[in-house]
């Protein structure tokens, strides 16, 4: 088990941090408003568009690639939003196969759908910019008469490329936490053509993603929904913060949770249900630890059966009395379920609004026999838990802005993420 005294040393903290991902964190709100106004000085506020683009496609890869999983969650069923991942990295001539390329992003290629053509817009976005598979890209939508906009580092081939094939320019806004030494963290550098991803950097892809779909009327967000995110984002960097002791942090309360288990997070709607995703991932990345995520209620009928197997069980079936001293706390199932409650109560305080500071302004955790009302999926879920002696832990969002919402429930767990892996690594 995990000893939850490691979560309150802030200074074991900082130096367990080797790239300060929590600095990357707490400066999220801040990425944001730097690419708003970026976005808007690029020419995004001058922009006319003529008419809704029948689909948008995202292209990219990593916390890119989220960010258009997020904005297809957020626009629902009013507007089509793909994204487009990777395809296979480009072959690699057999003398060629022991040398790994100086990144592995660098032979990775994208393909748009046969039906994309001139009443189609595709976004790609990346941190890096040089990646030859979305230059490729931007060029072979130029040759279909998509429109295209670019969100790339100043100077980058796809920034170059941009300007070839007459697509929108945005800057991307990269992180002001200067960047680990290769090796410097353990684990890290071990795979150098792998390297760890800025744990902000979804919010660098999906501000100017936001700020463009909104100007195109893809998405129904109120006019002022990004630049409020940010505020958003300080709150919850602020209630996070790494020297807040952990009865009072709620991400160093959900690392501790879910320590020494296998986390199934279950999500009801599409903003949470796109968070438990990203949140998995981040388990994955920044903890090591393995997740399993979906929504409700189709989540119930596929992982049923983790529920039957040996991590369901909530008694230890051997002996009670043997020695345990030596064996290591044995793996059980934990379910996360991430909601969205607009206008409603969460954990016995009175509903909020979309400022912070109103209420109590985060995500709350939902006492298990909470009064408000639950769909069908959320009853049966505590139903199949509770047949199981499987913990069910319950988050929800009472913000009734669905961007707020996923910003509430993607900045808590990426904070859980990254406190989970620095205490496992001090342990």
């Amino acid at each position: 088990m995990l000893d939850d005294t490691l979560l309150d040393d802030p200074a074991a903290l900082r130096r367990a941090d080797h790239d300060s991902a929590l600095l990357a964190l707490a400066g999220a709100g801040a990425r944001v408003r730097t690419a708003l106004r970026l976005a808007e000085a690029a020419g995004l506020d001058r922009l006319r568009p003529d008419g809704r683009p029948r689909a948008v496609l995202v292209a990219g890869h990593g916390s890119a690639l989220t960010a258009g999983e997020m904005l297809a969650a957020l626009a629902g069923t009013a507007s089509l939003v793909v994204p487009l991942p990777p395809g296979d990295a480009a072959s690699v001539p057999r003398p060629d196969r022991a040398t790994a390329p100086a990144a592995f992003t660098a032979g990775l290629t994208w393909q748009l759908p046969g039906w994309a053509g001139p009443l189609d817009l595709l976004v790609i976005s990346s941190a890096d910019g040089g990646e030859r598979g979305l230059v490729a890209l931007a060029e072979q939508a130029y040759a279909r008469g998509c429109a295209v906009v670019v969100t790339s580092p100043e100077g980058s081939p796809l920034a170059g490329a941009a300007l070839q094939v007459r697509a929108l320019p945005l800057p991307f806004v990269p992180s002001a936490v200067e960047p680990a030494e290769p090796g410097a963290a353990p684990g890290h550098g071990t795979e150098p053509d792998l390297p760890a991803e800025d744990p902000a950097a979804l919010w660098a892809h999906l501000t100017p993603l936001l700020a463009l779909t909104q100007k195109l009327g893809v998405t129904q967000l109120a006019y002022d929904a990004p630049s409020r995110t940010a505020d958003l984002l300080d709150a919850t960097a602020v209630r996070c913060r790494p020297d807040a002791a952990a009865y009072t942090n709620p991400a160093k309360g959900l690392a501790a949770r879910l320590a020494g288990t296998v986390p199934l997070l279950w999500a009801e709607g599409a903003p949470a249900g796109a968070a438990a995703g990203r949140f998995a991932a981040q388990l994955a990345d920044r903890a090591g630890r393995p997740a399993l995520a979906g929504a409700l209620p189709q989540v119930l009928t596929a992982h049923r059966g983790m529920f039957t197997g040996q991590l369901g069980a909530g008694a230890d079936p051997d002996d009670f009395f043997r020695d345990r001293v030596e064996e290591p706390d044995p793996l059980h199932l934990q379910v996360l379920l991430l909601r969205q409650i607009p206008g409603g109560t969460a954990g016995g305080a009175a509903s909020g609004g979309d400022t912070p500071g109103e209420a109590d302004g985060g995500p709350a955790e939902v006492p298990a026999d909470d009064a408000g009302p639950r769909s069908y999926g959320v009853t049966r879920a505590h139903r199949l838990a509770a047949a199981h002696d499987v913990r069910l832990t319950e988050y929800a969002s009472r913000r009734a802005d669905p961007l707020h919402a996923l910003a509430d429930l993607v900045a808590l767990t990426d904070f859980a993420a990254v406190y989970l892996g620095l205490a496992a690594a001090q342990a």
